[in-house]
């Protein structure tokens, strides 16, 4: 099907639904309700395509007056810059519509479920896992996101082994599904007395939050158990057995949480834990199953893949997948620029996307 022949079959259920909208009844209000939301998903690109198809109208218009021999040398000055200004915006409003027919990722509007680990590197590990903690949560709060921690195990010395925290707010996932992988530092440890730079690294894993109708968890498939909670060195937080570890016995994923005082709301934060790991799991295989080959995408989400250096040295952090350096590394750690990196590797998933459509 040729772009033209989609816009305008596109424009055509645009207005079936107006026009569905003004005559309906109302006799079922549920079937009104759909209507209504599918017509209000359609607006932008409807309004993109109509101002797109209106400046085409307008150059061809203008383009066949030029060809007057009647017009006087002031009018056909002003006919030449307006054709000039609307050859420059056409192929931007071009783009736009195109990049609103692009395929919705059902993810991008859900919450998320961010999970930190130290890797190699030892005590610096745990070090820049926590570093990498507070870069999300600053990135967050200035997003007006709610972060919210949900489970850490501390090293003792300002350090994480692991934590996971959830995110909420409008389009979290959108603007985080990338950062999955493996983070590389490059820096002075402040545990090193020698001065040398050491390489440390720590892995983010960014995992859709699920609701109970996204994914069914049976209850026999369940192993709890129930345990004393403790602290850094073995300091009990509490003398009763409120801290609770779930493994799914069909996948083997093993979910602990501790830091309420509650078993309940123990098991209740796992179990939001759990149900967002196996989702992504079941995402994922969905995922490999459509595409043949995943490396032409930006970002896999594979949590072993290396895709970012910050070298503190050098001041600079470098995405391996689209090769952005930026020398913003105070900025981006507190999340002040991390905004410019995610951007830039939204921008280039969208040319991926587009370049395969355009090859269809």
């Amino acid at each position: 099907m040729s772009f033209t022949v989609k816009l305008d079959r596109l424009l055509q259920h645009f207005e079936n639904l107006r026009e569905a909208l003004a005559t309906h009844t109302m006799s079922d209000p549920g079937d009104f309700a759909k209507l209504s939301k599918e017509y209000s998903d359609m607006t932008d690109v409807a309004e993109a395509i109509l101002s797109f198809r209106n400046k085409q109208k307008e150059l061809i218009e203008l383009e066949s007056m030029m060809k007057d021999p009647t017009a006087d040398a002031d009018m056909r000055d002003m006919m030449q810059h307006e054709i000039y200004a609307l050859k420059e915006e056409i192929p931007h409003l071009e783009q736009t519509v195109k990049l609103l027919l692009l395929p919705k990722d059902a993810n991008d509007e859900r919450n998320v479920i961010l999970e930190v680990r130290a890797g190699t590197g030892g005590e610096e590990a745990g070090l820049f896992a926590a570093n990498l903690l507070r870069m999300y949560q600053r990135y967050a709060a200035i997003n007006g996101w709610k972060f919210e921690l949900l489970n850490a195990a501390d090293t003792g010395i300002g350090g994480v082994k692991e934590a996971s925290a959830s995110i909420t707010g409008k389009g979290v996932y959108a603007r985080l599904k990338f950062e999955s992988g493996v983070h590389r530092v490059q820096r002075v440890p402040e545990t090193e007395s020698s001065g040398r730079v050491h390489t440390s690294a720590a892995t983010v894993a960014v995992l859709p939050e699920a609701e109970e109708v996204d994914i069914h968890i049976d209850e026999k498939d369940l192993l709890i158990d129930v345990f004393r909670a403790s602290g850094a060195g073995g300091q009990h937080v509490n003398t009763t057995d409120s801290a609770v570890r779930i493994t799914h016995l069909p996948t083997g994923v093993v979910v602990s949480q501790q830091d309420e005082r509650s078993q309940h709301k123990n098991k209740a934060k796992a179990m939001k834990i759990l149900r967002a790991r196996l989702y992504e799991a079941e995402q994922s295989r969905i995922d490999a199953e459509r595409s043949a080959d995943r490396k032409n995408q930006v970002g896999s989400g594979d949590r072993s893949e290396r895709i970012r250096t910050y070298n503190y040295p050098q001041g600079r952090v470098s995405d391996h997948r689209i090769n952005l350096t930026l020398y913003k590394i105070a900025q981006i750690m507190e999340g002040e620029a991390l905004d410019e990196v995610i951007n830039a590797l939204i921008t280039e998933d969208q040319a991926v996307k587009l370049s395969a459509e355009d090859n269809e």
